[in-house]
């Protein structure tokens, strides 16, 4: 989370985007900020509010992109000097045609790349010269600007913060310098310089409380009690400035707090204060509050709370019924997240497309495939699916084996009008790999080129292996061929498929010829699969002795042998009639498996009839 929101804020004329980018740490060590605060209260601070900025000059700052040929030129010279040049020289062709607007820009661009250095130069000369003296807005950036960098910079801060008087001193030039000190995990020290600031008859503002609220919300070592959190959120209530009105962010940082400590009565309380006070909450409210019942194993309440919103008129929005639906999917309960779809539909709240998704994926990963043609047929009476419902769908069905069902949906997909992007095209390019539609294979490829796309070695993959499947060796390396030829890497995966082409038929030369290449000139180690292939490349071509010392190296690589590993020793074994050594392979499988295979128990019964025992 932002330290302070960038969408919302109390007054328009503060650029929090500016000045308080999401924090890079909230694990910094500790430093000796109060020794710092000390400087500051012993400086007597005082000053009293002043107007805010005009219009033009938020419009002029806030307003992204668009620099002048001006501030370029000038960004360019200052990025190019050296540490020892001249910024006066870089600043006299142009110094009368800059304005504090334009130094902002110059400051923000630094800001954005993170470089501190040139900032307080630039700064550092802009105090000595009386046509571009830095106002408080500037002084609100460096601040920004060096307060990111860790808290080694935080005196250089203060520093800055002096150098404004007194009497200049407003709620934006306070709220930079308490950001700067609560992203850097020093919420004591932020909430000492709050105190601070109302004392030298500065008024904050809504940003300003929700800074310290986050510093706060975010502390670990030790955890800020909520009680304190709620105290600072009283704070702002009870202020008659309608500036420091809890607003969006306020309530979704205090969310996030009770989220995070399993709070869900203190997330209930929240949620109907923000609603009392006229705040809809937003998706990142809603995530909060089901995250904070779902710690507390209450889940139910969520559902209770949302029907209670729409019988006041509050109907949540469909992110709102979609994060509760997750969170009961993350924990396999089907019923209840069908529950939350038709309690939707009853509140009228319309499902949109990742609604359906989410249920599509929860049914195909507990292979309820009936379920999923269902639901989908349901969802195309309302919502028309969109890419993303289809890949979902497609990755269902191929893990499913319904490798048909996939090619069928692609065609429905272009028939709808529904344009699949790559995800999709690789999809139907496993699904047909694990068939052996190779002809299918080809016609999804050829659509892929067609439309500009680049196929990507996972589609490759899929055709090897589907050609594989058909015996089509020739054409599987022909096709690998291409792909390294357009610039697509194969991966392992690829690898492994095209050398388990030749395994199936024998050919266990070019599967060695393959693993080398893999080796050799891609730098790729091979995996367990790789190994399972070589196994049975020997074994079906008859090098029993070759099959064996694959799986010792296998093991001596510290790969822990699968039901397909040790089956493939196993028909070793028993194709060269070794009855203890195959004994000792079959129990040693039934240790890895419960219960091994019929294909397991053929080759036991085949070699025993070999040898009448």
């Amino acid at each position: 989370m932002a330290l302070v929101s960038t969408t919302i804020v109390a007054s328009p004329s503060y650029h929090y985007e500016l000045l308080f980018p999401v924090a890079r740490s909230w694990c910094r060590p500790r430093s000796r900020g109060s020794a710092r605060l000390a400087v500051l209260a012993r400086a007597g601070t005082t000053g009293v509010a002043r107007a805010r900025m005009g219009s033009s000059r938020e419009e002029a700052v806030a307003e992204p992109g668009g620099l002048s040929y001006e501030v370029e030129s000038l960004i360019d010279r200052l990025s190019n000097l050296p540490p020892r040049g001249s910024i006066a020289r870089c600043l006299d062709t142009a110094r009368h045609r800059l304005t504090l607007l334009d130094f902002a820009a110059v400051y923000r661009e630094f800001s954005r790349r993170g470089d501190w250095q040139r900032s307080l130069r630039l700064f550092k000369y802009m105090q000595r010269q009386s046509w571009c003296r830095p106002d408080e807005h500037i002084h609100a950036i460096v601040i920004g600007v060096l307060g990111r960098q860790g808290p080694a910079l935080l005196d250089k801060c203060l520093e800055v913060f002096h150098d404004l008087p007194s009497e200049s001193r407003t709620a934006l030039s306070y709220t930079s310098l308490i950001a700067a000190y609560a992203r850097n995990a020093l919420h004591e020290e932020a909430r000492e310089l709050l105190d601070q600031m109302k004392a030298a008859g500065v008024a904050p503002t809504a940003a300003t409380y929700n800074t310290v609220l986050a510093a706060c919300a975010r502390a670990t070592d030790p955890p800020v009690p909520f009680d304190m959190l709620l105290g600072l959120f009283a704070e702002m209530r009870h202020d008659p400035s309608p500036s420091v009105r809890p607003d969006l962010t306020t309530y979704n940082t205090l969310l996030a707090a009770a989220a995070v400590r399993s709070l869900s009565d203190q997330s209930e309380m929240l949620l109907r204060t923000m609603l009392e006070a006229g705040v809809l909450p937003d998706t990142a409210s809603y995530r909060h509050i089901v995250d904070a019942f779902a710690s507390a194993g209450n889940l139910s309440r969520v559902a209770e709370l949302f029907a209670e919103m729409s019988a006041t008129g509050h109907t949540p929005d469909p992110y709102a019924y979609l994060g509760l639906m997750e969170a009961h999917t993350r924990v396999g309960a089907t019923a209840e997240a069908v529950a939350v779809l038709r309690q939707m539909q009853a509140d009228g709240c319309a499902p949109t497309a990742a609604t359906y998704r989410v249920l599509l994926d929860l049914y195909g990963r507990q292979g309820r495939f009936d379920g999923v043609r269902e639901l989908f047929r349901e969802m195309r009476t309302s919502v028309p699916p969109d890419t993303a419902t289809y890949n979902v769908l497609l990755r269902v069905f191929g893990d499913g084996g319904f490798f048909k069902e996939v090619v069928e949906l692609f065609h429905d997909m272009l028939h709808t009008g529904v344009e699949p992007d790559i995800d999709t095209c690789e999809n139907v390019m496993v699904a047909c790999g694990r068939g052996g539609l190779h002809e299918d294979a080809r016609e999804v490829l050829d659509y892929i080129t067609r439309e500009g796309m680049v196929p990507t070695a996972k589609a490759y993959t899929g055709l090897v292996e589907a050609l594989g499947h058909a015996a089509m060796y020739e054409d599987a390396y022909v096709a690998f061929n291409m792909m390294t030829e357009i610039g697509s890497l194969p991966t392992i995966e690829t690898y492994n498929s095209l050398a388990n082409v030749f395994a199936k038929g024998g050919l266990f030369q070019e599967a060695e010829a393959i693993f080398s290449r893999m080796t050799n000139n891609a730098a790729i180690q091979k995996d367990k699969n790789s190994f399972d292939v070589l196994i049975e490349a020997y074994c079906q071509g008859a090098q029993l002795d070759d099959a064996v010392k694959a799986y010792m190296e296998m093991r001596k690589s510290r790969f822990n042998p699968d039901e397909r590993s040790l089956e493939g020793v196993l028909n070793a074994y028993c194709i060269a009639g070794v009855i203890d050594e195959s004994k000792e392979q079959f129990e040693e499988l039934q240790s890895v498996v419960t219960v091994p295979s019929i294909i397991a128990y053929c080759m036991m019964l085949s070699l025993y009839a070999r040898n009448d025992r």
